[in-house]
């Protein structure tokens, strides 16, 4: 008996008003536009007004998602929140979301996998369609990272900002089409070099952890290049293989948004044409969890690139260290 198959009914998004370019980070701190565009491809990114947080974003990328597709958000099952910026520790990003927006049968949880947050997510709600329980499922990526970013760190001020991505899964009736395969890893290796110092229970706040400026996010960025260049590019091109296809048969390719260079790097592993890959990292920089639903809604909103029967991966590599693929033909 062959098992369930889930596809995306719908996709939605939320992006802050508010830009901060490359000009206005000049002001700032000890950098040029010329030095962010030509090491990361990185000209403006959004930032949220104080107050709002990520359960704000969040919900609204859900709700556009859901009246995308004519679902009302009562029949939602479960809301899967990939972010490493929730508005607390607790509740759950998702209770705020189904809170906000109505779902009152869907239960809910929140996935921390830093910028492989929304693959991972995903992932586990087309495996909980899988099993025959649940029918209509939303991943939501999201994370407000200028709430933790040190504007004084030109090495990581310059990377990161926020915005929201959801999709709603439900069952794929064709065989053949929908979520095909994913591959999902994880390495604590990569630990040391990208994390945050403080603010958890290791590091609980103190004076002393604030005075140190240990509850921002501390990358080794050399370290971080090496390993997502090499693992990024390496599950793309073994979930292709593993299905008996190449870069040739894929129609849009996904990566996650966090430096220009790594994408080239991806991309050229998978032997794809740069106009096959989704590029905004120009625009809104990196996401975290927002960048692959940020992606997959410029890819079939705003360009209608994908037509029944096309293949599409998706890749991310983040904190962790976490990396993973999923490919996906279109229905």
């Amino acid at each position: 008996m062959s098992r369930r198959r889930v596809r995306i009914r719908s996709v939605g998004r939320f992006l802050p008003e508010r830009k901060l370019t490359n000009e206005d980070l000049e002001k700032m701190v000890d950098t040029t536009d010329e030095w962010i565009v030509t090491r990361t491809g990185i000209r403006e990114r959004r930032i949220l007004e104080p107050g709002l947080g990520c359960s704000y974003m969040a919900a609204r990328a859900a709700r556009e998602c859901l009246d995308r597709a004519g679902v009302s958000a009562a029949e939602v099952d479960a809301i899967i929140v990939g972010t490493v910026t929730p508005d607390m520790f607790f509740p759950s990003t998702a209770c705020l979301v189904q809170r906000a927006i109505g779902a009152d049968k869907a239960w809910g949880f929140d996935l921390s996998a830093g910028c492989s947050g929304f693959i991972f997510s995903m992932t586990t709600g087309v495996q909980m369609i899988e099993s025959g329980r649940y029918d209509k499922v939303l991943a939501i990526g999201a994370d407000v990272m200028s709430s933790i970013i040190d504007y004084t760190d030109r090495n990581t001020c310059v990377l990161f900002g926020d915005a929201a991505g959801a999709v709603l899964l439900e069952p794929c009736d064709e065989e053949g089409y929908g979520v095909l395969d994913f591959i999902q890893r994880i390495d604590g290796v990569g630990e040391p070099h990208l994390h945050m110092k403080a603010g958890g229970s290791r590091r609980p706040a103190s004076e002393e952890t604030v005075r140190a400026r240990e509850h921002y996010v501390y990358q080794e960025g050399k370290k971080v290049f090496k390993f997502a260049v090499t693992e990024m590019a390496n599950v793309s091109v073994k979930i292709l293989e593993r299905n008996g296809l190449s870069g040739k048969d894929v129609k849009v390719f996904i990566p996650h948004q966090a430096n220009l260079r790594i994408i080239e790097a991806c991309a050229n592993r998978m032997g794809l044409d740069m106009d096959r890959v989704i590029i905004n990292i120009d625009r809104f920089a990196n996401t975290t969890g927002a960048t692959i639903p940020l992606c997959l809604y410029e890819a079939v909103v705003e360009k209608n690139l994908l037509e029944k029967g096309d293949y599409l991966v998706m890749s991310a590599f983040g904190a962790g260290f976490t990396w993973g693929s999923i490919l996906m033909r279109w229905v």
